[in-house]
């Protein structure tokens, strides 16, 4: 049997870490209180442990473990995905004769 390894996403591990913390789906914590008590948790417990915190609570408690990971997962997504941005000014119109590279093409009269 081959062992492999598991490498989390950046995102995964900031959901285990929130689900490890102290925080409460009841305080509705502000992005701020996420991000401090995540932190806390990374210090606390490093990402293993965050995982083995995580693991043994589906073990004990699965309903309820279930229910915390999905709000600890949609709320790290919230607080930790940069915003996308908008269209740039101007850009909903596209000048004529350019190209993306802002070059003039050249047209080729023939006659």
């Amino acid at each position: 049997m081959q062992l492999t390894m598991y490498h989390p996403s950046s995102s995964a591990v900031r959901a285990e870490a929130l689900f490890a913390s102290v925080l409460q789906r009841s305080d509705r914590p502000s992005s701020g209180q996420v991000r401090k008590a995540v932190a806390a948790a990374v210090r606390a417990y490093g990402g293993r442990g965050c995982v083995e915190l995580v693991a043994q609570e589906f073990g004990d408690h699965p309903e309820a473990a279930v229910e915390r990971m999905r709000w600890a997962r949609a709320v790290a997504s919230e607080v930790f995905t940069p915003p996308r941005p908008g269209p740039a000014r101007g850009s909903a119109r596209r000048r004529t004769g350019r190209t993306a590279g802002g070059l003039r093409r050249r047209r080729l009269v023939t006659t």
